[in-house]
């Protein structure tokens, strides 16, 4: 059953990226607060600023300035880019080589540091070294069935672990020292500092594009067989049920409570706490779909939109106007994690209030006791 929980809103429109140069195409993005970087198949990378704009109407849009944009000077396209703000650098991924550029002008370190070898990487969100002016980042190395671990500092970087996988590994994910590696034919938790792995279940990166993503501490979520979109704890086990996905499946990302997806026609929004479908929205050519600090964002090759999530009380209150009351309760306490204390237990106890009419009103007296004691 439908809920509205995300309108689709525009950022950066074809024209103000690449005028009519209609053979540049968007690689891969980044969201740092109201910064956005988009890294071109050209070797450009483009720095936006983001504001977002509320109308009395509560209607959300977004103007995207353009601060300056920079040629990386190789014929090749920039594949990845992550925003390391504490260092105030950005990490760019061009040509097997990852390169630290200042976050604001897109220069370059002065000490030429780099990170060669590199099919792609990721930064660790819960780090193990403690140390504020450094970032760790995991990267699946150029060597066959390898993995490095580095520290990246403002001016330099140290390699701290190699680690040599059972296959090779085609996609990561990272949470303190446990890593989540989409190999050739299965996913596994491999722990880089004592060196156990565990086997999760099988998949054939082969026939489709495997995804690994951390979305919370010590959790991770996974594209796995028959389309179903799998939580795996470090401990590889699975505290929620799978949601259905389409089985080619692009992309996904979360925003509380909700697990969206993206594929070649669709975005789809599953809840994690019923982990029914709520929303599809059309989206033709699509292929990024990623979150930044809770904003979600879409891409195709020309542009890139923003998902703005519904207020979680809209959402709430158009349940109830459904007579949805087990779905609007079981939202309303989801909420709590969202709302401050005080603010909650108010909006809660309207909640049932209202619930409890609902009930009352289609004779389930039983129930409408329940919610309104």
């Amino acid at each position: 059953m439908s809920v509205k929980a995300f309108k689709l809103v525009s950022a950066v429109e074809q024209e103000m990226l690449m005028g009519d140069k209609n053979y540049i195409n968007i690689e891969c993005i980044e969201c740092c607060g109201k910064n956005l970087y988009i890294g071109t198949n050209d070797c450009f990378i483009y720095h936006f600023l983001l504001d977002e704009k509320i109308s009395t109407a509560g209607k959300v849009t977004f103007a995207a300035t353009k601060q300056l944009h920079r040629y990386l000077g190789l014929k090749k396209p920039v594949s990845e880019l992550k925003a390391a703000s504490a260092l105030t650098r950005l990490l760019v991924l061009c040509d097997n080589t990852i390169t630290l550029v200042n976050m604001m002008n897109l220069e370059p370190v002065p000490t030429g540091a780099r990170i060669k070898g590199a099919v792609t990487f990721t930064l660790n969100e819960n780090p193990v070294s403690g140390d504020p002016f450094c970032v760790e980042v995991c990267i699946i190395s150029v060597k066959r069935r390898t993995i490095q671990m580095f520290m990246v500092f403002e001016d330099r970087v140290q390699i701290v672990k190699e680690v040599v996988t059972p296959e090779q590994p085609c996609a990561v994910a990272l949470d303190g020292y446990y890593l989540c590696l989409a190999l050739t034919t299965q996913y596994i938790i491999l722990n880089y500092n004592t060196g156990v792995s565990q086997d999760l279940f099988p998949y054939c990166s082969d026939e489709k594009r495997p995804i690994v993503k951390r979305i919370g501490r010590q959790e991770f979520l996974l594209a796995g067989p028959g389309g179903l979109g799998m939580f795996a704890t470090v401990d590889g086990i699975s505290q929620r049920a799978p949601v259905h996905w389409s089985e080619n499946v692009i992309g996904a990302a979360l925003c509380f409570p909700y697990v969206v997806a993206l594929d070649d026609e669709f975005i789809t929004v599953h809840s994690m706490l019923d982990q029914q479908q709520k929303q599809t929205l059309p989206f033709k050519e699509g292929h990024i779909l990623q979150d930044f600090e809770g904003k979600v964002i879409v891409a195709t090759n020309k542009g890139v939109y923003i998902l703005v999530p519904l207020p979680l009380e809209k959402q709430i209150q158009d349940l109830l106007a459904s007579h949805r009351v087990e779905e609007a309760l079981v939202l309303a306490k989801a909420a709590r994690r969202n709302i401050p204390k005080e603010k909650f237990q108010v909006m809660y106890k309207r909640i049932l209030q209202q619930a409890g009419f609902i009930q009352f009103a289609q004779l389930q007296f039983l129930e409408a006791k329940e919610l309104f004691r």
